[in-house]
């Protein structure tokens, strides 16, 4: 079968199915199992798909017919320079945690010391951070051992050489590394509440884990808990650095501010302009 056949047969069932846009599901179905560009598929009609190419491929696209998010079906989603394995036992990235280690490593110099990322999914952050930075370490914190699993698969997603950087634990917040001082700690943490549970896109609110998406006390338990975990692990002069729910920026950044350990307390605004980050430095006294 050529890559246009099973194209265009694919865009049918998952139109059928009810996947919109189907063509542009199906295209990006094909290239991400291949693990070829987007266009890929588009401007290679004619090439032929290999027998356990094709069978691969028809299983992705059940998966996607029967609802599962474009990236669980597939098993890989991209991250920065990086492609990571995910299922529905992780979070799949967003572009927002993309900009999350833009602002660690301009804000580290390119990253000094000691990081840790606290909540690491998949291993999105912690990987990024120990591939494109200069850490002598990079620590990895995941309460869901089943999550972890997925973090330590890929660490071989990363450059062999920056592989030994990287240290993984499982347990609550930073409870696992308390003792030890860190010069960063950034976190992607649950920040929904479970009443707004009803709001998200299905794709969202049926398929990713909830562990790592809703929090008690209207969002902002781990953010609350976090904060001054944080404060008796970062050095002076450290960085303190968290994804957070637009809608509760002012709570994010009074739960800094309150805790009275940090100073130059700012919000940083995501691609849609919207306060998304909370950025802090551990005071020197």
């Amino acid at each position: 079968m050529t890559v246009g056949d099973l194209l265009d047969e694919l865009a049918v069932q998952l139109a059928g199915a009810g996947v919109p846009p189907a063509r542009a599901e199906a295209r990006d179905l094909i290239a991400g199992v291949l693990d070829e560009p987007r266009f890929w598929p588009t401007a290679h009609r004619d090439d032929e798909v290999a027998e356990a190419q094709e069978g691969a491929i028809r299983a992705a696209a059940d998966r996607r017919a029967q609802g599962m998010p474009l990236q669980y079906a597939i098993g890989r989603a991209a991250f920065r320079h990086l492609v990571l394995e995910v299922d529905p036992r992780v979070l799949i990235p967003r572009p927002e945690t993309e900009l999350l280690v833009d602002l660690v490593l301009a804000a580290q110099r390119g990253g000094r010391g000691r990081a840790v990322d606290v909540g690491t999914g998949s291993g999105a952050i912690a990987l990024a951070l120990a591939a494109e930075g200069a850490f002598d370490e990079v620590h990895a914190i995941e309460l869901s051992p089943d999550a972890l699993k997925v973090a330590q698969a890929n660490l071989a997603a990363i450059p062999e050489d920056k592989r030994d950087r990287v240290r993984f634990h499982e347990g609550s917040l930073l409870k696992p590394v308390m003792g030890t001082l860190f010069d960063t700690v950034v976190s992607n943490p649950p920040y929904i509440s479970m009443s707004e549970r009803p709001e998200l896109p299905a794709l969202v609110r049926e398929w990713e884990p909830s562990m790592a998406l809703f929090s008690g006390d209207g969002g902002m338990w781990a953010i609350r808990a976090l904060v001054p975990q944080s404060a008796e692990v970062l050095v002076p002069g450290g960085l303190l650095a968290m994804e957070i729910d637009a809608r509760r920026a002012d709570l994010a950044v009074a739960a800094v501010r309150d805790d009275g350990r940090f100073t130059d307390i700012e919000t940083r605004l995501d691609l849609t302009g919207r306060p998304r980050f909370v950025v802090a430095r551990r005071k020197e006294q």
